[in-house]
């Protein structure tokens, strides 16, 4: 296992430079994205059957999500706010295009941090999704692709950091980042690696 290690701490070692790239992040770095669930309608009932107080219930749904995002926030309400035909009107067209425009400005949003730590991997497939712009696409990569990708590129930043670490000889990072590897908890990776860049 340490002796695998080694070998793909050399290799990160000598990739890194050119992982690094420089564009600047975009604004508000610090948001980063949690994996979005699209809430579903759950009726067995058609938009166009409900009644009033199911409309109300659905789109509240929607609202009282946590990954909801502001076109789709903004939208529901003004819905709420307006006619019966309003809310049918934004379960069958309208929430699927603020959905689809609130997963672009997360991508965006995703990107400049992803540049500015060198993941790789989640650089490249952002960008892929944005140049396709298939709204199915990039919602399917929200939920499954991106924590996957991130994954990743946490690893690999975490290999880079230990070759740095053991050429400095801090031996307590040293012993943190092998602990992590050792474990290979995806979410606690993400953590520390978080917060050794806030530090």
């Amino acid at each position: 296992m340490r002796q695998h290690r080694a070998f793909l701490l050399v290799a990160a070692t000598a990739l890194a430079p050119a992982l690094l790239l420089p564009t600047p992040a975009f604004a508000d770095p610090s948001s980063a994205p949690a994996t979005a669930t699209t809430v579903a309608v759950s009726s067995e009932t058609p938009v166009d059957e409900m009644t009033e107080d199911e409309l109300r219930a659905a789109i509240t749904a929607i609202l009282e999500a946590e990954a909801t995002g502001r076109g789709v926030t903004e939208a529901a309400t003004r819905a709420l706010n307006g006619t019966v035909d309003d809310m049918r009107t934004f379960l069958t067209t309208g929430y699927p295009a603020a959905q689809a425009e609130d997963d672009l400005v997360r991508l965006f949003r995703m990107l400049g941090p992803a540049r500015q730590n060198g993941d790789k991997r989640v650089t490249q497939e952002i960008t892929e999704l944005l140049d396709r712009n298939d709204p199915a696409e990039i919602r399917e990569w929200l939920e499954t692709g991106y924590p996957l990708a991130q994954a990743e590129d946490d690893r690999f930043a975490l290999f880079v950091l230990l070759g740095t670490a053991q050429k400095a000889g801090d031996t307590k990072l040293v012993q943190e980042i092998n602990g992590l590897l050792d474990r290979m908890d995806a979410d606690e990776i993400r953590a520390w690696l978080t917060a050794y860049r806030a530090a």
